[in-house]
């Protein structure tokens, strides 16, 4: 668990990168490879710069990534498998890599696609974007596969190295153009960006991605939540981006403001409703806890519950897994 720890903390390092240790780490790549050191190694401040400088490279070579990265790869799994067998094998990946696979590939993608989107706002030159990222090697976000092999050899140390201490790179013959780890890192509790109060991601050179629990959104989208209000939250044509405003304003606030009428009342509690243009429903349970507060006050809680919801007791007993015919409790809580 601490190896998965390590890796877990360098998927996420944010802050300026080691450049003495990432070179370190990039020339003892290229040596295990078979491969003469990069003549010229050069700093870019982010993925999206590190593109624009890769376009404008002359007399680097062709891309190396397939013997400084691909293979290595392929061979040392090859190796484990063999060692290890399927059942050895697939326990070590569960127990390293595959706990961070899943969030580290999306923020690689999520990457990927905002370098494509201020690179290329045509679609027309989408895919001259797209074959450069296909040459960069994912250093600290390699995190997850890095991990898998932490211990089991020393041929992949070097990408190791230059993942600890640094962000994505681009292997060529005679050049190296490698980037800084981002300066913002904000996610939710499941992995994904998250940040409601400015960007979730961002490189000092400005780059940076927005998001809502895992959804991209425009940073003119976030700037305004502060301000909301329930016309505003109705008036937004992007069924998407009105479940964020819902999340960020609270659902029971907005149905509160909003003059929704109770459609269905009995003993567990009260069913709020309010309908919107272009998506499902808002149905919610009103429900008092029957424990009181240090103040003698009696707090309620509001439960979201499904479209199709059409009576309190139905939508509490979902809450439990239950049937409202199988929901009887003994005591409201």
């Amino acid at each position: 668990m601490q190896n998965v720890n390590s890796w877990r903390s360098v998927a996420a390092a944010t802050g300026r990168a080691d450049r003495a240790a990432a070179e370190a780490g990039v020339r003892r790549a290229y040596r295990t490879a078979g491969l003469a050191e990069p003549a010229r190694i050069i700093w870019a401040a982010s993925p999206r710069a590190a593109v624009g400088t890769v376009e404008k490279l002359t007399d680097a070579g062709r891309s190396v990534r397939e013997e400084v990265r691909t293979r290595p790869w392929a061979d040392e799994r090859r190796r484990m498998y063999d060692e290890l067998g399927p059942a050895g094998w697939s326990a070590l990946w569960s127990a390293t890599g595959a706990q961070l696979w899943e969030t580290t590939a999306a923020l690689a993608e999520r990457i990927r696609a905002g370098v494509v989107a201020d690179l290329a706002p045509r679609p027309q030159d989408a895919a001259a974007v797209r074959l450069v990222l296909l040459d960069a090697v994912l250093g600290q976000h390699d995190a997850a596969w890095l991990a898998a092999f932490d211990g089991h050899g020393d041929r992949l140390t070097g990408l190791a190295e230059v993942a600890r201490n640094a962000g994505w790179w681009w292997p060529y013959e005679q050049a190296v153009v490698i980037t800084e780890r981002p300066d913002v890192l904000h996610r939710d509790e499941a992995g994904r960006l998250d940040h409601g109060e400015g960007p979730a991601l961002a490189y000092g050179d400005g780059f940076a991605l927005h998001a809502w629990r895992g959804m991209p959104v425009p940073a003119a989208f976030l700037e305004e939540l502060s301000s909301l209000t329930p016309e505003r939250i109705r008036g937004e044509e992007n069924a998407e981006l009105r479940r964020v405003m819902l999340e960020y304003y609270g659902y029971d606030r907005y149905l509160s403001e909003s003059g929704a009428e109770p459609v269905h009342r009995d003993e567990t509690g009260i069913l709020w409703r309010i309908a919107l243009d272009g998506d499902e429903d808002v149905v919610m349970v009103e429900v008092v806890n029957s424990t009181p507060e240090p103040d003698g006050t009696y707090r309620a809680y509001w439960l979201r519950v499904p479209p199709t919801t059409r009576t309190a007791k139905d939508g509490v007993a979902w809450t439990f897994g239950l049937e409202g015919a199988a929901y009887a409790p003994v005591r409201q809580t």
